[in-house]
């Protein structure tokens, strides 16, 4: 079967082994895969990954032992997160913090950029017949932008950014809109603030912003200058949202955090049920998000395609 390999450094589109389904796993085919930048950022180094990648999918149960044969050609999306199932973290918590945890495409689990690929049916959620693939596919960004609202529920802001206009940024600054709160998105170019206003969000170019001027900040940028950027502009006594996965080894300075009082957040996956869920409202117009869609055995020119400034998804399909 054809798969998108990172070894040493290096893509490669090659012919792989299908893989086996344990007991208790599902073999899925692929039907459609999106390109994340935590895959462009793995490419680059980040998180010493080797093997297939991709975590962003739906597919077709196509084999499943006789205990969970109710899952057999359903149509399908998955949590990434693999626990022990045994940890306190586990039992107590769920699998997102377990220590000996594996990530979907990420950390020690092979990814979803092939034509089968195996997952854990506790990871399984079966797909609306009203969600097209095409929608579907965002389940693992909806679900990680809604956990943002989720952290913000306990604390009470007046005013937040989401600096990055990029598919993630876009996401939350979307369900952010959606639950009430004032939200306004911050990029670079003008140009990159032309989906957000019309997804009907207010925008700026984040160099027009003075210091101090908003409650929460969420830095979706991928980027270190974006992090420095919401230092500049959160309040003091803020709520810093860190929602950026990216290599780099760039000296940020820390000392607003301390002198400001600020709270600092890790956001990483959120519900996919509520993403689903969220999915059948259609509020959201995910076919604006798609700038390009490519064959699964052109998944090196998809990811370096991918990867140009102010692309924002794309798509592979077998």
């Amino acid at each position: 079967m054809q798969a998108v390999v990172l070894k040493n450094g290096a893509l490669h589109c090659q012919d792989i082994a299908k893989p086996l389904a344990a007991a208790g796993e599902a073999l899925i085919h692929l039907r459609l895969a999106g390109i994340c930048a935590t895959d462009l950022e793995l490419v680059k180094g980040y998180a010493g990954f080797t093997g297939v990648l991709g975590h962003e999918f739906v597919g077709e149960v196509v084999a499943v032992d006789k205990p969970h044969q109710h899952w057999l050609h359903q149509r399908v999306v998955g949590s990434i997160n693999l626990g022990c199932r045994q940890c306190l973290v586990c039992l107590n918590d769920g699998p997102e913090h377990c220590p000996n945890r594996k990530v979907l495409g990420i950390r020690g689990q092979q990814g979803v950029f092939a034509d089968y690929f195996t997952l854990p049916v506790t990871n399984l959620y079966a797909v609306p017949d009203s969600i097209t693939d095409e929608t579907a596919v965002f389940a693992e960004p909806l679900a990680a932008a809604l956990r943002v609202v989720k952290q913000l529920q306990a604390v009470s802001v007046a005013n937040i950014a989401v600096i990055g206009p990029g598919r993630l940024g876009l996401l939350i600054a979307k369900v952010l809109a959606v639950a009430g709160y004032q939200v306004q998105v911050l990029g670079r170019s003008a140009k990159s603030l032309v989906l957000p206003k019309q997804w009907q969000l207010n925008t700026d170019l984040i160099d027009k912003v003075a210091d101090n001027q908003f409650d929460c900040v969420v830095d979706a940028s991928g980027q270190a200058d974006g992090f420095r950027q919401a230092l500049r502009i959160i309040r003091p006594r803020g709520i810093l949202i860190l929602k950026s996965t990216f290599a780099a080894a760039e000296p940020v300075d820390l000392s607003k955090i301390v002198v400001a009082e600020l709270q600092v957040m890790g956001s990483r996956c959120g519900s996919f049920a509520d993403a689903l869920a969220l999915m059948t409202q259609q509020v959201i117009p995910f076919e604006t998000l798609i700038d390009a869609r490519y064959a699964l055995c052109d998944g090196e020119a998809a990811l370096a395609f991918a990867s140009r400034p102010g692309v924002r998804k794309v798509l592979l399909r077998p």
